[in-house]
């Protein structure tokens, strides 16, 4: 059990790991170049969840990151479902589910390089 929290430790820490490791082992299986980025972004958009929200709770010292980021994704998908609705007449909810993760990953991805230089910025501030 402590190699498996290990392992989701690091692989939330340096949420780009598990992205070019899922990427290289789809590639290597013989699928297409577009398939595996696809579910390299999916795979990596769970541990970019949890490593934005630690970032966000040292950044601005709370306990909020994890829920913020749930709310965020709730949100977006209340809005995509509503567009799906006005637009379709009904709600597809793979697509739903789809592009909120994916839209996730986007942005989880700019919040963890923001939060990331932010962190490091201050680090460096402090110490000089």
């Amino acid at each position: 059990m402590g190699f498996l929290n290990n392992l989701f430790f690091w692989l939330s820490v340096i949420p780009f790991i598990p992205f070019f490791l899922v990427y290289f082992i789809v590639i290597r299986k013989g699928n297409s170049r577009k398939q595996a980025i696809e579910l390299a972004m999916d795979v990596t958009t769970f541990f970019l969840i949890f490593s934005v929200s630690a970032l966000f709770n040292i950044t601005f010292q709370s306990k909020f990151g994890f829920y913020l980021i749930l709310l965020l994704l709730l949100i977006g998908a209340g809005l995509i479902g509503s567009a799906q609705n006005r637009w379709k007449g009904r709600v597809n909810g793979k697509r739903l589910v789809r592009a909120v993760w994916r839209l996730g990953f986007v942005g989880l991805s700019a919040g963890y390089l923001l939060f990331t230089f932010f962190g490091l910025l201050t680090y460096i501030i402090k110490v000089t």
